[in-house]
């Protein structure tokens, strides 16, 4: 954290990091490298949109186990002097040849979660020159400058890449040498797994940025040109689906976000191709009860919030999917009429250990039972990116995809690809998730932008897979019900509910199963359990992952927040900078 900040008196709450507060700018990531350049830019002259996409890249650099280039990049985004958000699709599409024949022809009954045949369209880099060119003031070779200079010199290896449970170099040794050597030629160097604080150089993507820093048309150069034709050629070597044509029809959709008011505060998602709109869907449950008689953090309030995400994520397995190929009923999802039926659902005293989705096309509390899709823990690794600038720009950016443990590094490019397409079903024929031809899957990538009293507030986002919307819907509703500062929302004890399907294969859920942190404290653990709840206590510290900034038209403050609990683990640290 900045020691330039302002550090200001609690407001009657406590948090571990002090409040960042000032007048320039902010910026918030997962690497401490992230920000520096995020800043940089910001004190070069660009905006909130151009630190943001800078800040990105060397996320995609130095947490390749969280993303890569070769992933996915959904934004929000809030323009100087607007009373509009802009939200960005960032997510990737499925080749021509992604059929559910095509992979049950391979004896395959999932789509993979690893390997060339879930690989679809690199998302990132279109969305991130969608809107630098839309939205930012910078050229691409001035923001695409600090990764270049990290990539060439070297980036010390952090503990998270090192040592991360399943996906750090340490554990994925054994495949890169079997299996990878494309990995193993860049994340072991020497033949060897590296140290923590060794640094770690990535020649080959360094190439591949100069390359394309020096085009005319940096989007024709990775979609249409060289890189494209290595990224082919790779899926051609391995018998993948993707193919040129793939790269060359690929384009970043620019959309409405989905929005709900709640109190005065209005709250902006990406649309029905994330599980963004279940947030909104949970908050519009939980508004139809007293929650100012509620204790914050309390048995009832805990009881109400495990409940509501239960239908609203009940609602997302039924109806989510590529609103351009599925008939989502978005509209209906966040009526009135519909969350009141829905809430009468809830029982305040007792847990329910079924998944109902509603009839939301007949406006009815529950489907019939023959129409309910029946599905057969959170994912891989994410990262998330704040900017807000002086005049008001704000930006919410959360890259993920192209692990390195899912994935093998193309040679010639120094990343992999994404393989989100593991989200897709392969049936039944209706479902909205079902892979097809150029259709987008689901994903569980959320940023999130809210407003308050009619002007722009805060942007914030989180790591997390299944978990991120729910962590951000505590974390949201932590400051706009109970007024806590950014800081204090987002080191307040979180839960998560497992009860739903998840959105990675094999989609399982365990229902009535709720993990929360042991700060909640015994006796609301003990009555969630009464309850009915299955509870699983967990370490405090390991609920949450929220980072945010917050823009004040009116004074010109502003502040950001991260979360210590990445510090704690060691493996997914956050960091803000605010001057």
């Amino acid at each position: 954290m900045s020691k330039r900040a302002y550090r200001l008196a609690p407001t009657g709450h406590t948090s571990f990091y002090p409040r960042l507060i000032g007048t320039h700018g902010a910026v918030a990531a997962n690497s401490y490298l992230s920000v520096n350049a995020g800043v940089d830019i910001l004190k070069a002259g660009g905006n909130a949109i151009d630190a943001a996409v800078a800040a990105t890249f060397v996320e995609g650099l130095v947490n390749p186990h969280m993303h890569t280039i070769g992933g996915e990049c959904p934004i929000l985004i809030r323009l100087a002097g607007e009373r509009r958000v802009i939200a960005v699709n960032g997510n990737t599409a499925a080749p021509m040849k992604a059929t559910p024949d095509a992979y049950r022809a391979r004896g395959l009954a999932d789509v993979p979660d690893e390997g060339i045949l879930a690989a679809g369209a690199p998302a990132a880099f279109s969305a991130l020159l969608s809107v630098l060119a839309r939205c930012g003031t910078m050229r691409f070779s001035e923001v695409v400058a600090p990764a270049i200079e990290l990539a060439r010199n070297g980036v010390p290896v952090s503990v998270g890449l090192r040592n991360q449970h399943k996906y750090g170099l340490s554990a994925l040794e054994p495949k890169f040498r079997a299996e990878w050597p494309g990995s193993a030629g860049v994340y072991l160097p020497g033949g060897r797994v590296p140290e923590v604080g060794q640094l770690l150089r990535n020649d080959a993507l360094a190439r591949t940025y100069d390359y394309l820093a020096n085009a005319k048309h940096p989007l024709d150069a990775f979609y249409k040109g060289d890189v494209a034709a290595e990224i082919a050629k790779f899926s051609r070597e391995r018998d993948g689906f993707l193919a040129r044509e793939d790269l060359e029809c690929f384009e970043t959709r620019i959309e409405e976000p989905a929005r709900l008011a709640f109190r005065d505060t209005e709250l902006f998602k990406c649309g029905f191709w994330t599980q963004g709109p279940a947030e909104l869907q949970t908050i519009a449950l939980m508004a139809r009860f007293d929650l100012k008689s509620m204790s914050r953090g309390g048995t009832d309030y805990c009881h109400l919030l495990i409940e509501a995400m239960k239908l609203a994520y009940a609602d997302r397995e039924q109806y989510y999917g590529d609103p351009m190929h599925a008939m989502v009923p978005g509209e209906a999802l966040l009526s009135e009429d519909y969350s009141r039926l829905r809430a009468g659902l809830i029982d305040l005293r007792r847990s329910n250990r079924d998944l109902r989705p509603g009839d939301a096309r007949r406006n009815a509390a529950l489907l019939p039972d023959d129409e309910r899709f029946t599905p057969r823990p959170w994912g891989a690794g994410t990262v998330h990116v704040d900017a807000v600038d002086a005049k008001g720009n704000m930006a919410s950016f959360t890259p993920s995809g192209g692990w390195l443990m899912s994935s093998e590094v193309i040679p010639a490019l120094g990343f992999p690809l994404s393989v989100r397409m593991m989200t897709f079903y392969l049936g039944p024929a209706h479902h909205p998730n079902v892979v097809a031809p150029g259709k987008r899957p689901r994903t569980t990538l959320t940023p999130s932008l809210a407003f308050k009293g009619g002007k722009p507030w805060m942007t914030f986002g989180s790591m997390g897979g299944d978990n991120q919307g729910q962590w951000l819907l505590q974390f949201f509703l932590y400051r706009a019900a109970f007024g806590m500062t950014i800081q204090e929302a987002i080191e307040a004890p979180k839960l998560s509910s497992e009860h739903m399907p998840g959105f990675f294969a094999p989609h399982e859920g365990v229902p009535n199963r709720v993990r929360i942190e042991a700060r909640f404290g015994r006796t609301v653990i003990d009555e969630l359990r009464a309850r009915g709840h299955d509870v699983d206590v967990a370490p405090d510290w390991t609920e949450g992952f929220v980072s945010a900034a917050q823009y004040d038209e009116d004074t010109g403050l502003i502040e950001a927040g991260c979360d210590p609990r990445g510090s704690k683990s060691e493996c997914f640290p956050a960091f803000a900078y605010v001057w």
